[in-house]
């Protein structure tokens, strides 16, 4: 999920990127707005006619026919039903704290074997090898609306991994869109892929050994909130290694695949905190995060009590208490006071990860000055 204020240009990149899907062929893309039983009949490939009963993608009726028998999704069970949920507003996409759905959607990311569910019609679907991805966009602020903060602790927020858009400060009146040439030549390199990386990868000997490594360091989000993540950062990598190894048209995972993908993720975890913001703390966390953005987005000029009064009045009783949460966020070390500027961010020193787990080399120089 992809994370910031808003005017960081994450719906350009996340419609970029279903655009280019499309070029390549590829169609199994849920609704913008859905329910989540209409989300298990796309995914099973299935549809609600006219009449209500359920019919198969080529218009058969079920009613009568079926006689309460599950409507089998695969021929084999080697099948798998898919789909991808690209949302650049993800909540419209699941609603706010529709915890039944984001249950669902945690179950059948990592399921295996034949899911069964009986809708609303009283008919029971059954899909084969169930396999979701998701791509969505978000703000700190709408994510607290879509989630509640028990999510912490469930299957659902372990499984996501949040992509913080730190604004830039650049300013583009007329950007520019890629060429059909450019999105094709990315729809080619992914129909590549696609025919060319097929069957079980297998790792060297060299990448096992590493991989057992990075698992028993103990690398993760220094955040007690990412708990439930960490127990999954393996599998999270896992993913990214076998994405570095497709891409470079191989089914063999090496130490340098290896690298790359624990070099992303050390890096995109060394800013989910900050994806986050306050999700999940203490009263008047929602106060915090916007003091905290507020000064970002003045640095490197730094401000002062009186600067940062006139953006929260509104949303607190007094100066004292403004005091006060700034005193906090000090004290947890979110921003620094600077004697004659004023308050400043903190940037937050990146762990230290072992030479040959991680290459900062391969970052951009924008991507290094985040960290």
């Amino acid at each position: 999920m992809i994370i910031g204020v808003s005017g960081t240009r994450k719906s350009a990149a996340i419609l970029q990127l279903k655009k280019v899907l499309q070029a390549a062929g590829y169609s199994s893309i849920a609704a913008e707005k859905t329910s989540k039983e209409k989300f298990i009949l796309d995914l099973a490939g299935e549809d609600i006619n006219a009449f209500g009963s359920i019919s198969s993608a080529n218009g058969h009726d079920f009613l009568g026919e079926m006689l309460g028998q599950p409507i089998f999704s695969g021929k084999d069970e080697d099948d798998y039903k898919q789909i991808s949920i690209i949302a650049d507003e993800f909540n419209l996409f699941i609603g706010t704290n529709n915890m039944e759905f984001i249950s669902l959607l945690g179950v059948l990311w990592d399921y295996n074997g034949s899911y069964k569910n009986r809708i609303k019609s009283g008919k029971s679907v059954e899909i084969q090898n169930p396999t979701v991805s998701i791509l969505g966009g978000n703000t700190s602020t709408g994510f607290a609306q879509a989630f509640p903060p028990e999510i912490l602790g469930q299957g659902f927020f372990s499984r996501l991994i949040l992509i913080y858009a730190e604004p830039t400060g650049r300013k583009i009146t007329f950007p520019r869109s890629p060429s059909k040439g450019e999105t094709n030549d990315i729809a080619n390199q992914l129909r590549s892929i696609k025919s060319g990386s097929r069957g079980k990868a297998e790792l060297t000997s060299g990448a096992e050994s590493l991989l057992d490594k990075i698992y028993k360091s103990g690398i993760g989000v220094d955040d007690y909130r990412f708990e439930s993540y960490n127990s999954r950062r393996l599998t999270h990598l896992l993913k990214l290694c076998l994405i570095v190894s497709a891409s470079k048209g191989a089914t063999i995972i090496t130490e340098q695949h290896i690298i790359i993908a624990n070099t992303v993720l050390s890096h995109t975890e060394h800013l989910m905190p900050k994806a986050l913001g306050e999700f999940g703390k203490a009263k008047h966390s929602d106060i915090s995060h916007k003091i905290v953005q507020i000064i970002e987005a003045a640095a490197p000029t730094g401000l002062m009590l009186k600067d940062l009064w006139p953006h929260v009045a509104q949303d607190l009783d007094s100066i004292p208490e403004l005091a006060k949460l700034l005193q906090n966020l000090l004290a947890a070390g979110k921003i620094q006071n600077v004697h004659g500027f004023g308050f400043l961010p903190q940037k937050k020193l990146l762990i230290e990860h072992s030479s040959d787990t991680v290459d900062y080399s391969l970052l951009t120089e924008e991507e290094r000055n985040t960290i």
